[in-house]
């Protein structure tokens, strides 16, 4: 087994972006086909041995290395995942490095900059935190 196991959708979404790709080339396979790639892709013998490391519990919102969009503190970003760790079931701390900063502060009279943060949030990727109008500080587009 190589690296972090994608999510079960991630899996089936990385089967079917190369399924395009191949057909695109000229050679076509079935969504099977593709599926039993991507589990040697990931060191394992079939897509049922990887389907089962992936298991049935709940799965992390992101994975590691995925752009993901969403709000930050009210502020629309596009962001790299660089770390995904579940701290207890269902809850997630996740660390993004942005693409462009995102300013933090809504005063017009000074800005604060950050292009990376870590949160923790839940399996509908919101954080539990939230500002004193009730927005959660990260919400992630899922």
């Amino acid at each position: 087994m190589t690296g972090i196991l994608p999510t079960r959708d991630g899996a089936k979404a990385q089967a079917k972006a190369l399924r395009a790709a191949m057909q695109a080339e000229g050679r076509d396979i079935s969504h099977g086909e593709a599926l039993e790639l991507i589990a040697k892709s990931h060191g394992l013998k079939d897509w049922n041995t990887l389907s089962a490391a992936i298991g049935n519990g709940p799965q992390a919102p992101v994975a590691l290395g995925q752009i993901v969009g969403g709000r930050y503190l009210k502020q629309r970003f596009v962001a790299e995942v660089l770390g995904v760790v579940e701290l207890s079931a269902g809850r997630y701390e996740v660390t993004l490095h942005f693409a462009e900063a995102v300013d933090v502060v809504t005063f017009d009279s000074f800005s604060n900059f950050r292009s990376r943060v870590t949160k923790v949030v839940g399996p509908g990727g919101r954080s539990f935190d939230a500002t004193s109008d009730g927005v959660p500080h990260l919400v992630l587009d899922l």
